[in-house]
């Protein structure tokens, strides 16, 4: 059997329809999904990928494609904790092979959060030439693209990298009518308040009275009460 068919039958082991039943009734997305619970996901990912860490790296590609084609969220999930774990061996020209995959295959915000925040987020991270394409990213009129161009960026920002570029991309997506794209570049400026706290402080109340509350609500989640009051105010 397969690599690929040996994870779908240990997914297909692992369903739990009560899960199943309470991830579906709070996605606003419609999505595949067997019904098995993340932790579980990611060790049969991680007992998997024992097998295959030693193959070539076109090769893990070609079986991460496999199961991103099914477009079942599970082995999306799996999928992309493989290419995660090849980190080391990642090189600028796997950043088209992960764009492709980032317009072709992700469609929650669920599969964009787990992809760019991992793997593509540590891509860019790793060869900074490559993360200005975040600006391209938040014009798009693919709302989880725009939403990638915030979250890609945390990798980078947790190792207090490309704050300023991060700015630039909250101001392009500043008015973003898209309540997913909204919290994530609000996320996306919250992370940075951990390392930043007053200069996002000063960005938000420049631009207050017409940054939608939710991303407002979620850049200042972690500012101290007052400023937060000023921010809301």
């Amino acid at each position: 059997m397969s690599i690929v068919l040996q994870v779908r039958q240990d997914l297909k082991d692992q369903v739990d329809q009560e899960h199943k039943e309470r991830s579906g009734s709070f996605s606003k997305e419609d999505y595949q999904s067997y019904g098995v619970r993340t932790p579980d996901v990611r060790a049969i990912a991680k007992k998997y990928w024992r097998q295959i860490r030693r193959l070539q790296v076109e090769e893990i590609f070609s079986l991460c494609e496999e199961l991103l084609e099914s477009r079942i969220s599970e082995e999306q999930t799996v999928a992309f904790a493989w290419v995660f774990s090849l980190k080391s061996r990642l090189k600028p020209e796997h950043n088209e092979i992960f764009y492709q995959w980032l317009e072709k295959y992700v469609d929650t915000w669920f599969k964009c959060d787990d992809f760019c925040t991992h793997a593509f987020g540590y891509l860019l991270y790793k060869y900074p030439r490559l993360v200005t394409q975040v600006l391209d990213w938040a014009e798009s009129d693919n709302r989880w693209i725009r939403r990638a161009a915030a979250v890609a960026l945390l990798y980078s920002l947790r190792k207090k990298e490309q704050f300023e570029l991060a700015l630039q991309v909250a101001d392009k997506l500043l008015m973003d009518e898209d309540d997913l794209v909204q919290k994530g570049y609000g996320w996306m400026l919250k992370e940075a308040t951990k390392h930043w706290p007053e200069e996002v402080f000063k960005f938000v109340c420049e631009r207050k009275d017409k940054m939608p509350r939710t991303a407002l609500r979620y850049a200042i989640e972690k500012l101290p009460k007052e400023k937060k009051k000023i921010a809301m105010s």
